[in-house]
């Protein structure tokens, strides 16, 4: 079963992604901030991370340039998963190193594919 992790700090958001990727066959960790996320990456090595952007204590930017600087977790696709829209954001997100930048409001449906197309 492949690993997933889901970083956000909406319990919405949270709630509703972590019901989709189970019933989706994924094991899913949550983290609501990007320390925990950096946490449980470490312990967990998800195979791909839903990351937001704006969060407490340490934003998705540099969440995933960690993972990408860890030879054990550099391997994890990041999708980002934010209200940040504007070109600039997005273009930041790509050169982080993320495989897919996602802007809400989005489509779970669509989301729950192009997860399933990642792993």
């Amino acid at each position: 079963m492949k690993k997933i992790l889901i970083v956000d700090d909406e319990p919405n958001i949270l709630l509703s992604l972590d019901f989709l990727m189970k019933k989706n066959g994924f094991e899913v960790f949550i983290a609501r901030d990007g320390e925990e996320a950096i946490d449980i990456a470490q312990r967990e090595k998800p195979a791909i991370v839903i990351l937001d952007i704006m969060m407490p204590k340490v934003d998705g930017y540099e969440v995933c340039q960690y993972l990408k600087s860890q030879d054990d977790l550099s391997h994890a696709h990041v999708i980002f998963l934010s209200a940040k829209s504007k070109d600039t954001d997005i273009q930041k997100g790509y050169d982080m190193g993320a495989d897919l930048y996602v802007t809400k409001p989005f489509s779970t449906r669509t989301l729950v594919k192009q997860v399933q197309e990642l792993a």
